[in-house]
């Protein structure tokens, strides 16, 4: 690494932001310029952690983002920079993506891609108009256990897989996990965009998305039809659904994502799943042996019969490749070499799995199966 990149920042209402900035600021090569937030639909309440306001705090005070802009627009027009992280709202992903790409600068955003297929698009045609490099986030993507199912699975060691089944682990919502007088009240939930479905809040997105990116990852084949149902069961003061199931059909098999947020104890492990002609995959989370700490690994079923509750082995991943074990490695690896990034960290990729994610989403609406390829997939 012998350039130093100049790197801003648009937009904080998603707290995986805060995992964004850290990731780059292990760098030793980055200096970093200015921030601004995009303007909330509801003005927020609280500034307790994981809320856009102690996110955009916590990149002064922490990261040390040393100007701050009340307009993204004038920043960029104002400032030189290499790299843009954004995480405005979901629904805010295309048009913030557009107005970088417009100034030729590379980009990194958090998953899912948009709130739409027509929101994907918009930002895919933007990077390609312009000549920038766009990279989308996945969290699981640095898991070697996730990594090691695919190697798994292309070695046909379950023969030719016919279901993946993804469901999220214990979660009461993307605003529970603080504690003490950190704990968020319900009305100061309901002013956070998560719970608010004009600015692509809710669990569809935030959870089936992974189950969307690793079944079309997985499979290796494009999504045919979606059908969605989409639930708010416990969170009465938002208007999102907190709970989310899908079901995909694939050219050769099928995909069950689950999404929840009420979720106190999940009971079993939620994998992802892999089911295949000849045995299963499951990932599993194991502790270390004298506590310290745990692990995920990939438990495999070749053997044959009813109630057996011990995997045949178990394997574990192998180490994420010198100089591309985090996010930032991964990004200015790709724009220093030009080698491709991650399959799931792709715009192509994403584009297809936003496509999974338009047809359950339209598919709640309508209440029947969607088409993952509609027209706007179709002029894409």
């Amino acid at each position: 690494m012998s350039k130093t990149y100049r790197l801003g920042v648009i937009g904080f209402a998603h707290m995986h932001i805060n995992t964004l900035l850290d990731r780059f600021s292990e760098l030793p090569n980055v200096e970093w310029v200015a921030c601004a937030d995009t303007v909330p639909a509801v003005p927020p309440i609280s500034c307790k952690p994981s809320t856009r306001r102690a996110n955009l705090q916590r990149a002064r005070e922490v990261t040390g983002i040393p100007h701050v802009y009340e307009d993204y627009g004038r920043m960029l027009e104002e400032e030189q920079f290499d790299i843009v992280i954004f995480c405005p709202e979901n629904a805010r992903h295309a048009v913030v993506a557009e107005a970088i790409a417009a100034k030729g600068i590379h980009m990194v955003t958090e998953k899912p891609m948009a709130a739409s297929l027509s929101g994907a698009l918009r930002m895919a045609r933007a990077a390609k108009a312009h000549g920038v490099k766009m990279m989308i986030n996945w969290p699981i993507t640095w898991n070697p256990a996730i990594r090691e199912m695919k190697a798994l699975i292309d070695q046909g060691v379950i023969g030719d897989v016919w279901q993946v089944k993804w469901r999220n682990g214990a979660s009461m919502g993307p605003l529970s996990y603080n504690k003490g007088e950190d704990v968020l009240t319900d009305v100061e939930k309901g002013s956070e965009w998560w719970h608010q479905s004009a600015t692509g809040g809710g669990a569809f997105l935030d959870y089936c998305c992974y189950g969307a990116c690793l079944s079309r990852w997985y499979l290796g084949e494009q999504a045919v039809a979606a059908y969605g149902i989409k639930a708010n069961l416990t969170s009465p003061y938002g208007d999102a659904e907190d709970n989310a199931i899908m079901t995909v059909r694939f050219p050769s098999a099928l995909a069950i994502l689950e999404a929840t947020w009420s979720t106190w104890n999940v009971g079993l492990p939620t994998g992802p799943i892999a089911y295949g002609t000849r045995g299963t995959l499951v990932i599993d989370r194991l502790k270390n042996a004298a506590g310290g700490g745990a692990r995920d690994v990939v438990k495999v079923y070749t053997s044959r019969g009813h109630g057996r509750t011990e995997p045949d082995r178990t394997v574990e991943g192998d180490p994420l490749p010198e100089g591309r074990k985090t996010l930032a490695e991964e990004f200015v690896h790709h724009l220093e070499t030009g080698e491709s990034l991650h399959p799931t960290l792709q715009v192509a990729h994403n584009v297809e799995v936003m496509a999974i994610l338009d047809a359950g989403i339209r598919s709640a609406a309508s209440g029947k199966l969607e088409l993952v390829n509609d027209a706007a997939w179709c002029i894409g």
